[in-house]
């Protein structure tokens, strides 16, 4: 490490310490500069520069950390009347294996040491493609793709290992805060600024998490409001005019109270139909997301957060003359979808000896959807609190908790009326315990034992047991083994957007019975440090998932129809997945991702591929810095495979499946302004959109009331000149985003 301190005169106020933090010649922007056993602390910003001013004379010790960095510390001796430069050089560890995750165990871990295997993803990730949301910032993250849909509204939903959006639970700060509404209508409205980091498990979680987390989950975690910035803009336009603004700013009230706040706003009003069938390509969007976050100090660092998250969104897509005159009639179609949201969650150490840890959060979602003359109005309510008792004794790490859930659901569907035609909305309490204890076996040797059980008011009891082994090798290998079951309560329409979109009848044969799955995945970690410049990390995992009871919506039987039913045989998710992270000394790095998969269901012996689910991906993102020029390019994209698509009909002229496809973004840097950042780029450089090789991609978009469709005696479609396809109206076939290429130019402000 190279140390270089110059004293200067300074003014007579107090002491101040500045300088730049860099590795390797580069500016480590974020890094975290505190006077230990003090309250002084900052942030260096994206040229690495960091001041802390007033100080007193004296003796301290500054310890310099940053995620993907060894620790610093450095003694110095402060006089009065001085102001001390001194540049930190810090080493770069063997890319973030050492970073602090929670989400595999709901402890505090060193990556490497969680026996459960825990992908992290950064701001400085999701900033080689700026994007306006969380649901499209996970398009470049291996096995996890974000799903539209529908062609008009543009609803989605985020598939982990080729299972469903509803397989897949979000939180927030560890919190069960996003509900099966918000994953389908309101992902989209956490602000980026507020992201410390993403936390995804891939597999069983729900001994820990409760019955969502059958196929993995993803922890949003944000900022630390005491080690946030001062302030952070970050704006972009694009050459399809869309805007997003991201904009986040602390404050202090008083000596104990440290609140973080953080805005996005998200405008796009440019009607486009570069696919010439009068329909919108892209929804048209105006969104705000408000959020704040309260750090309360306490007593022997004890933790007490609060935070608190407005979104509203007003949201249509649909025939290029539509107005909101038109909404919810039948003589221009369109799609209109207004989301009200708000959400509280809190953390409180409860003042004692033992570690306990009581957390809480309530969220309220309205949603007013018209889809043509179909309307869908729903409120969700979710009450959630939790108390967690952590405990470490001899070679046990154990954590025991009590949980309580409560949700309330209303629509006007079908699914909350009594046969009398009475109004009957779904209340379901679900309590719950859980027990987990990491037992180190040796200093290599870890086993994880977990046991869930929840109530659930409509199904009864529920038991969802896990188990864990780590063994580490040596220190550059790592073996992971998990196993555990998942248990899911289906509510078609809050999950399945074309249950109500189309002109398809929806039909529900019986009571459907909740889902049970069994789960394995087996993770082996290599790190390879050539010593000669450059070091590579390899990350492979296998899994397999069995389904019982699986609730799959039947597209093929009858075009007419979307069936849902238990499946009477059983299916099964299956695959392998590896990520390839590669760091030169010369500022290069590459991030590989390849996953191959094979999600299907069996009945009668007939094995058959889930729709809408590609059997191979790829990632990448390649980033190089030329610190000379203050220039960074970074070059990321995906490949999807072919998927099966929902045709409405034998004679549908459209693809069965779809080609293998890729969206693919370039991005320039430039950083040699102090505190702003200047990007731009091209998104999507192959300019892909399904429509290419289709005729059409929505069926019938002529008629979306099918005014014009005639029907046989038996309830099929009738073959006639106007419909020689013998379609119905449907927008449900789509497996890409319409939106072609675009350029994009953006800035990003901050003071740490």
């Amino acid at each position: 490490m190279t140390l270089m301190a110059l004293c200067v005169l300074a003014n007579a106020q107090g002491v101040n310490i500045s300088g730049k933090i860099t590795s390797k010649g580069i500016s480590v922007e974020a890094a975290t500069i505190k006077l230990s056993n003090t309250k002084s602390a900052t942030l260096s910003d994206s040229n690495g520069i960091y001041l802390i001013s007033n100080l007193q004379a004296g003796n301290y010790v500054l310890v310099i950390s940053r995620i993907g960095f060894a620790t610093a510390t450095k003694r110095i001796t402060l006089q009065n009347a001085e102001q001390l430069v001194l540049d930190i050089e810090l080493e770069e560890t063997q890319s973030n294996l050492n970073e602090v995750v929670v989400t595999g165990t709901l402890k505090e871990v060193r990556r490497t040491e969680s026996p459960v295997p825990v992908e992290v993803y950064t701001p400085a990730f999701f900033k080689k493609n700026p994007t306006p949301n969380i649901f499209d910032a996970l398009q470049n993250i291996n096995g996890v793709r974000p799903q539209l849909n529908c062609n008009i509204c543009n609803t989605g939903d985020i598939h982990i290992n080729g299972l469903e959006g509803p397989y897949t639970m979000v939180l927030i700060d560890g919190m069960p805060i996003v509900s099966s509404l918000s994953t389908v209508y309101g992902l989209s409205g956490i602000p980026n600024s507020l992201v410390e980091r993403i936390e995804i498990v891939k597999g069983p979680a729900s001994s820990l998490y409760g019955s969502e987390a059958v196929g993995g989950l993803i922890n949003i975690i944000t900022k630390n409001p005491l080690k946030a910035s001062k302030l952070s803009v970050d704006v972009f336009i694009t050459s399809w005019r869309e805007l997003n603004v991201d904009l986040g700013f602390k404050a202090a009230v008083g000596k104990k109270l440290t609140s973080l706040t953080g805005i996005n706003v998200f405008n796009y009003g440019n009607i486009k139909d570069n696919n010439n069938d009068n329909f919108t390509d892209v929804t048209l969007q105006k969104r705000i997301s408000v959020f704040q976050k309260w750090n309360i100090a306490r007593l022997n660092n004890k933790v007490f957060t609060m935070a608190a998250r407005y979104f509203n969104e007003d949201r249509w897509g649909g025939d290029l003359r539509w107005t909101k005159q038109f909404r919810g009639g039948d003589s221009v179609y369109g799609e209109s979808i207004y989301t009200k949201r708000w959400e509280f969650l809190a953390n409180y150490q409860l003042p004692t000896k033992e570690k306990l840890m009581l957390s809480f959060s309530y969220n309220n979602h309205d949603q007013d959807s018209r889809y043509g003359t179909t309307s869908y109005i729903a409120k969700q309510q979710i009450a959630f609190t939790q108390l967690t008792w952590d405990k470490t004794f001899k070679n046990h790490d154990a954590l025991a908790g009590i949980a309580f859930r409560t949700t309330f659901y209303d629509d006007n569907t079908p699914a909350t009326v009594k046969p009398t035609l009475e109004n009957n909305p779904q209340k379901t309490l679900l309590p719950g315990i859980f027990l987990q204890d990491e037992i180190t076996l040796s200093p290599k040797q870890k086993l994880l034992l977990g046991f869930r059980y929840d109530y659930n008011t409509d199904h009864g009891n529920i038991y969802t047991p896990r188990i864990a082994y780590k063994w580490s090798i040596n220190k550059n290998n790592i073996v992971r083994v998990n196993a555990g079951t998942g248990f899911r309560v289906v509510n078609l329409f809050t999950e399945d957007h074309a249950a109500l979109t189309g002109a398809r009848t929806v039909e529900i044969k019986g009571d459907l019975k909740p889902e049970k799955t069994y789960n394995v995945n087996i993770n082996y970690l290599i790190k390879i440090n050539s010593g000669n410049g450059y070091f590579i990390g390899l990350d492979v995992s296998t899994w397999y998932t069995f389904f019982n009871n699986r609730i799959i919506g039947d597209f093929d039987t009858d075009p007419n129809k979307i069936i849902y039913d238990n499946l009477t045989g059983f299916a099964e998710s299956k695959g392998i997945s590896a990520n390839v992270d590669i760091n030169f000394t010369n500022g290069l790095k590459i991030l590989l991702g390849a996953t191959f998969q094979d999600v299907s269901t069996t009945t009668n012996s007939v094995k058959q591929k889930q729709i809408l689910t590609e059997k191979i991906t790829g990632t990448w993102a390649v980033s190089y810095k030329i610190p000379s020029l203050h220039l960074g390019i970074d070059y990321t994209g995906n490949v999807y495979g072919p998927m099966r698509l929902p045709l409405v009909g034998k004679l549908d002229p459209r693809k069965p499946y779809s080609p293998t496809w890729s969206i693919q973004n370039i991005q320039f840097v430039y950083d040699g302004i102090k505190r702003i950042e200047l990007y731009s780029g091209i998104k999507n450089l192959l300019n892909f959109t399904p429509n290419k090789g289709n005729p059409f991609i929505i069926a019938r978009a002529n008629d979306p009331f099918d005014k014009d469709v005639k029907f046989e005696q038996n309830g099929q479609v009738a073959i006639t000149p106007n419909n020689p396809y013998g379609l119905t109206f449907d927008p449900n076939y789509i497996y890409a985003p319409n939106q072609g290429i675009r350029f994009f130019l953006g800035v990003r402000y901050g003071i740490k």
